[in-house]
């Protein structure tokens, strides 16, 4: 009997394999394809002689997509089938990119980045999903390490390979190597992931048996997502009438949203989620770390580079510091996960993060470059630990049905916190320093900021942690 079982064992082995490795590979392309594309910015505007306020929309249509579309493509793929629209997502993302290469005007190459970006969406709404349908329970935690390193290798490998692709073979290389990839990523998720009962919720679907994908909700969900997302992005940072009117309508969007969903048979996000004693504590937590950790690519290149007056090629390399300690630390993280149990590891994480925030706060000013990274040390590996822990204790307590659109949900949380951080951070940095222009700020005054910005990042982490401790409680009355 063990001769027979062994061969068994091995196979099964061998597919959960597979299958992580696609998810894997599908989670570094859409943090890689977000990456290299911005180092491209400067080539893209002198090939299509074009303004730089322009092709930034090269970047942004990207991130709008997948802000946007990520939460109705996670609920879609807990109705159709979750490695049905897995594949799709990827064969869409490798066209798109394709016809990226081969765009010859900035419109069309916005348009297929676009499109890129719902493949991207794709991507990270159903791999979280994915991964409690391949990988076995006690391995879960593991699963999501691997997951955010391979989002923090992305994120590192872009501006490097980018730099290298445009210089040797130019910039239509950038979007040809990520055409590639999404192509092998597309035959192993085909090959390995576990097939969907995809005939059966269609014909019910048909039938009008069973949930029905909410249009409506969808639609109003996206352009709330897009009008807030814009909020925080148009006017490089200087709020005026054009980003309060897109806030309002976001506001105005979010309620109209929330109502509409109370009142359909089978809404995009039930209601009851958003009190859920698990995801909505972890939602709120994801979305106030992220908007910590934009903090450290909106504030720390001024910092560096004006206060302790390192140049281009300095500050680059000190800012990799972070992403190469993620891609390093993930899996661990995950395994801490597995052994120790997700709650205790979201404390956990959330408290090194904490210490992290107060280290950028102060050891900068006395120790120069060595003071940051220190700090950045901390700092990271704490962030890991966190995404790890958190997006573990989520996915394992969601209804089966559900899981898409949950990780869409946390995949958008994280979003809106990187988006947020971006305006709110920049702006706590500005206001401190004091100076419109900080380009132009004094390095004391840009030292100062710095400390003061990270004050408050340290306080955001700790009302995350307030609120893991509560959500603890809850849960366990």
């Amino acid at each position: 009997m063990a001769d027979i079982a062994d061969p068994r064992s091995a196979c099964a082995s061998r597919s959960a394999s597979g299958a992580l490795a696609s998810l894997s590979l599908a989670m570094l392309l859409s943090s890689l394809s977000t990456s290299i594309a911005n180092v491209a910015l400067p080539t893209l505007s002198t090939a299509f002689s074009a303004s730089f306020q322009a092709v930034q929309w090269v970047v942004l249509a990207y991130l709008l997509a997948i802000t946007a579309l990520i939460v109705s493509v996670g609920r879609l793929g807990d109705l159709v089938g979750r490695r049905l629209l897995l594949v799709a997502g990827l064969g869409l993302f490798s066209a798109a990119s394709l016809a990226a290469a081969l765009a010859p005007s900035l419109p069309l190459l916005v348009a297929a980045r676009a499109t890129q970006g719902l493949g991207a969406a794709v991507m990270m709404a159903l791999t979280m999903a994915l991964v409690g349908t391949t990988m076995p329970k006690e391995r879960t935690g593991s699963a999501m390490g691997l997951l955010g390193t391979m989002s923090a290798i992305g994120t590192a490998l872009g501006p490097s390979l980018g730099g290298v692709l445009i210089a040797y073979l130019g910039w239509r290389a950038i979007f040809l190597v990520t055409a590639g990839l999404g192509g092998v990523a597309m035959i192993l998720a085909r090959r390995f992931l576990p097939g969907d009962q995809t005939a059966t919720i269609l014909r019910n679907e048909a039938q009008g048996v069973g949930p029905r994908f909410d249009v409506l909700g969808t639609l109003l969900l996206a352009l709330t997502l897009a009008a807030y997302a814009l909020a925080m992005t148009a006017g490089r940072g200087h709020f005026g009438g054009t980003n309060i009117a897109l806030l309002g309508m976001a506001v105005f969007g979010a309620g109209l949203f929330l109502y509409a969903q109370r009142r359909v048979a089978s809404p995009l996000v039930k209601p009851a989620l958003f009190s859920d004693p698990v995801l909505a504590p972890s939602l709120a937590m994801n979305g106030l770390v992220s908007t910590v950790m934009m903090a450290t690519l909106v504030v720390g290149p001024f910092f560096l580079s004006r206060a302790l007056g390192l140049d281009a090629a300095q500050v680059g390399a000190v800012l990799s510091i972070g992403p190469v300690v993620s891609a390093l630390c993930g899996v661990t993280a995950g395994r801490f996960v597995d052994r120790l149990g997700a709650s205790a590891m979201v404390v956990a994480g959330l408290v090194l993060m904490t210490i992290g925030c107060l280290a950028l706060a102060l050891l900068p000013a006395l120790f120069g470059v060595a003071g940051y990274a220190a700090a950045i040390m901390l700092l990271t590996p704490g962030y890991q630990l966190f995404q790890a822990a958190n997006n573990t204790a989520v996915m394992a307590n969601v209804d089966k049905n559900e899981r898409g659109v949950v990780s869409g949900m946390l995949s958008l949380s994280r979003n809106l916190g990187l988006i947020t951080g971006t305006a709110v951070m920049g702006a706590v940095f500005a206001f401190t320093v004091g100076t419109g222009e900080v380009g132009a700020a004094a390095p004391e005054a840009v030292a100062g900021g710095m400390g003061f910005t990270f004050a408050v990042a340290a306080g955001l982490v700790a009302l995350a942690v307030a609120i893991a401790v509560v959500g603890g409680l809850r849960k366990r009355r």
